[in-house]
């Protein structure tokens, strides 16, 4: 039996020296491009200790078969067992070679990995090979040809010894098969935590190609197929001509005039982000919820200025970072983040800061593998990024991570040093399952969120101190802040999740930076998180043309509307009404808009929702 252990280790060990060969090779080939990239020295060799958690998993995948295969050997003991093994080991090796060479070959015009979209293209591989001059094809056949004779060769000459037929107790048999299954799972899965590994495990650069290396091009293209297979081919959301729906969305983002109320006293104050963990407008007392719930949010308000009609386009976390920061509404059935080789198209408002001046910093008290965030957060390029890794171990934690308090003291301590003008984005996540914060309850109330509404009651006591001391800070009276919640939550009112008052979240700007005139004041017009970006990068007179989904909520012309995404479908709000269409039964689960608009209504949302998952696709 020892050698069914001895195999098990070894062909592991096979697998993860087998993706370091790959990584090399790719490495070599584009070794001139990582040097006009500038990248270190010591960060282009730490992408294989970055690697090293995914390659893992992908590792324990691989050997779901040869576990059964040795497992099987142990009661049978046939010859063909282990050519079984070397087969499946061969066409595995075979597959990631042919991966990684097709990554080679397609890099240098997507700047990508292979995924669904790719794979679509090479369908048709005389086009793929017309698009490549003769050298390079070659090249790419004899790499090809040299990865899998050079690996397999390795693996049967050194990894995996042919067995002889030999007994073995039943009590060794029986613990071969309980021990490894589960060392199998725990590694396929990346470990206890509560949140799978995925890809942005192995993002750690701000250079993009050395994410993009050390991400397990196997696990990743298997991945986006789980992602993208079922609407790839063809728009699920094709209501209309194409032409016709980018008609109608043209007009509903055509303003009669580009003009601007400007908010603040100064052009280009620094700005502080809070993205609220789960806030719901139920929780706000201003927006219609119960009272007592907020009631530090409920002081700020009287000097800040609240936006009483706004809406998230998503519902989950992931997607209200694109929403935010790039502009994009969410998607029905998949999120742009989870994408690599689209959210990279997408245009980034702390990109936009950084051309600007800003110093660009982001905070979350968690682990941005949360939701595959790492990856579009490092993307979005900003300068400083601290997670619940980068916080001292001595700090209580809950199960997510580092509590709110500690979030916001690590912020305010690291501002005391950093340079004017910044901009500061900082991710709330007490307020978050499993409510595990340091405070006794105070509400008894709310049912069976009860613990929900106490966790809001936490963060929103923690950011009535976040405030106290950073009015005692020397940058606070030239700083612009921004609260704003990532996506809502089920409320002691019971909403539906696909109804627009469960949809509603607060939106306000506050601080000495904002004009007197408009502290104190609420804006009621339809909104949505989406337009954040233009908004804010028109008060400060900046560019926000690449920005083509958000709004100016300052400018009066803006026409009112918010999108929002369901499973299959989406919502649609505006003044004189609002509807919510499900896809797959073609029917709407509500249409309040008069019998006079209903067709012209239907007809903005639906096409709305078939630009916008064309564009997705096209990305």
């Amino acid at each position: 039996m020892y050698r069914q252990y001895r195999s098990v280790l070894s062909q592991f060990v096979f697998w993860l020296l087998f993706f370091a060969f790959e990584r090399m090779v790719f490495i070599v080939y584009y070794f001139k491009h990582i040097l006009a990239e500038k990248a270190p020295f010591s960060e282009v060799i730490s992408l294989f200790y970055h690697a090293i958690h995914l390659d893992t998993a992908t590792s324990c995948y691989i050997l779901l078969i040869p576990f059964i295969f040795l497992f099987s050997n142990s009661f049978i003991q046939k010859k063909w067992i282990d050519y079984g093994n070397l087969s499946y080991t061969f066409l595995i090796i075979l597959l990631y070679t042919l991966i990684n060479t097709g990554e080679i070959g397609v890099y240098s015009e997507w700047k990508t990995k292979l995924d669904y979209k790719a794979l679509a293209y090479l369908r048709h591989p005389q086009e793929v090979a017309d698009t490549a001059s003769t050298f390079v094809t070659i090249l790419l056949v004899i790499i090809l040809a040299l990865q899998t004779g050079i690996s397999f060769y390795a693996y049967k000459r050194w990894f995996y010894p042919m067995f002889k037929p030999f007994k073995t107790a039943m009590l060794w048999k029986l613990v071969f098969f309980v021990i490894f299954p589960p060392l199998l799972f725990l590694g396929l899965r990346g470990g206890v935590q509560q949140i799978p590994i995925n890809q942005a495990e192995s993002y750690y650069s701000k250079h993009n190609i050395l994410n993009l290396i050390a991400v397990n091009s196997g696990f990743n293209l298997y991945k986006s197929y789980l992602e993208n297979k079922d609407f790839m081919k063809e728009n699920p959301f094709g209501f209309f001509s194409l032409a016709q729906a980018k008609a109608t969305v043209n007009q509903l983002h055509d303003v009669e005039k580009d003009t601007t109320i400007s908010i603040l006293k100064i052009p280009h104050p620094n700005i502080v982000l809070i993205l609220l963990e789960s806030w719901s407008g139920d929780l706000i007392e201003s927006l219609g919820g119960e009272p007592g719930i907020t009631p530090q949010f409920r002081e700020l308000e009287k000097q800040g200025l609240l936006f009483t009609n706004l809406y998230s386009s998503g519902n989950r976390s992931q997607q209200a970072m694109a929403a935010v920061f790039g502009g994009f509404p969410s998607i029905p059935v998949t999120a742009i983040t989870h994408n690599s080789n689209k959210f990279i198209k997408l245009p980034s408002l702390s990109k936009e800061l950084n051309k600007a001046g800003y110093n660009t910093s982001y905070y979350f008290g968690g682990q941005l593998i949360y939701g595959e965030l790492r990856a579009y957060i490092m993307f979005n390029e900003f300068k400083r990024i601290i997670e619940g890794k980068d916080f001292d171990p001595s700090i209580p934690q809950g199960k997510l991570g580092v509590h709110d308090q500690y979030l916001f003291a690590r912020q305010l301590n690291d501002l005391k040093n950093e340079k004017e003008p910044f901009f500061s984005a900082e991710f709330t996540l007490s307020s978050h399952s499993p409510y595990d914060q340091p405070m006794d309850k105070v509400l008894t109330w709310g049912g069976d969120e009860n613990q929900f509404i106490n966790s809001a009651y936490y963060t929103d006591k923690c950011l009535g101190d976040y405030f106290r001391e950073a009015r005692k800070q020397k940058w606070y009276k030239n700083t612009l802040f921004i609260l704003v919640a990532d996506h809502s939550h089920n409320s002691y009112r019971n909403w539906g999740v696909n109804t627009p008052p469960y949809r509603k979240i607060p939106l306000m700007f506050y601080g000495d930076a904002l004009k007197d005139e408009f502290k104190g004041k609420q804006i009621k017009r339809i909104s949505s998180q989406t337009d954040l970006a233009c908004t804010l990068l028109k008060q400060l007179n900046l560019d926000a043309s690449s920005f083509t989904w958000s709004k100016n909520l300052f400018n009066p012309y803006t026409p009112e509307f918010a999108y929002f995404e369901i499973n299959v479908g989406c919502g649609w709000i505006r003044p004189d009404g609002q509807f919510v269409y499900q896809n797959t039964t073609k029917s709407f689960d509500q249409n309040t808009f008069p019998p006079g608009l209903k067709e012209t209504r239907t007809k903005e949302g639906k096409s709305y929702l078939q630009v916008l998952f064309q564009q997705f696709m096209d990305y």
